[in-house]
């Protein structure tokens, strides 16, 4: 028990690390290049080099965890029954909530690319109306998604179904979190005129962050909710 109770107090300091270093980071970012004028064109290079990196890495991160789910669904061992899913297992309808939050997920990273485009013709009306419209479809897939974990009839700890299942979908959930304060960030920025059509680079960078998040999730959709759940 003091066990759990130590790991749950370690896993939320960390997360509360990571939130902490996420703000100030960006504070650090904003100052530097909207008041102190730090970001030249090198600069800007540089980073979106760093950005690219980092989320290849994050590419990285997902396919460890789909490697480990077609491991053990490719040729499910004898303690598993030989047969994937699991005995035991219900499995999610991946034509109910899962394709409702693709087509949400799809639809924001349509909405981010208009609000992109508005920010490159000079528009700043339309392009925040698209942007807050995103952040708005961010919120109701992490709505969606909370509200399915809840009425889930399997959890982590059902085996290395439900292991594989949550650490994958749930990671991507946090990752949608995240990419969901990026656009926020970037969303108050844009309308405090801190972004223009020549100086925008943490939109940009929060774009491709989201669209990273959207492929994913197609990834996810297809292969662990539809493949990976059919009967």
């Amino acid at each position: 028990m003091h066990d759990k109770v130590g790991a749950s107090r370690l896993l939320v300091l960390g997360g509360l690390g990571l939130v902490a270093s996420m703000v100030f980071w960006w504070r650090d970012v904003i100052r530097e290049s909207t008041y102190e004028g730090q970001h030249t064109v090198s600069v800007q290079v540089g980073l979106s080099y760093g950005f690219i990196l980092f989320i290849a890495s994050e590419i990285m991160f997902f396919f460890a965890f789909f490697w480990a789910f077609f491991h053990v669904s490719l040729s499910p061992a004898v303690e598993l029954g030989s047969i994937w899913p699991p005995p035991g297992i219900q499995p999610f309808n991946p034509w109910h909530d899962p394709f409702l939050n693709t087509y949400i997920l799809l639809f924001s990273g349509l909405t981010v690319t208009a609000a992109h485009y508005y920010l490159l013709a000079g528009d700043r009306v339309w392009s925040s109306f698209y942007l807050a419209l995103t952040l708005q479809l961010a919120i109701l897939f992490t709505t969606i998604q909370l509200s399915e974990y809840f009425a889930a009839p399997f959890s982590i700890n059902d085996g290395v179904y439900g292991s594989t299942f949550f650490m994958a979908t749930g990671f991507h959930g946090l990752h949608v979190l995240v990419g969901t304060i990026f656009l926020s960030v970037a969303w108050l920025r844009l309308l405090h005129y801190q972004l223009s059509r020549f100086h925008h680079l943490g939109f940009s960078t929060a774009a491709w962050y989201w669209h990273f998040v959207d492929v994913v999730w197609l990834f996810l959709f297809v292969m662990v909710y539809w493949w990976g759940g059919a009967q």
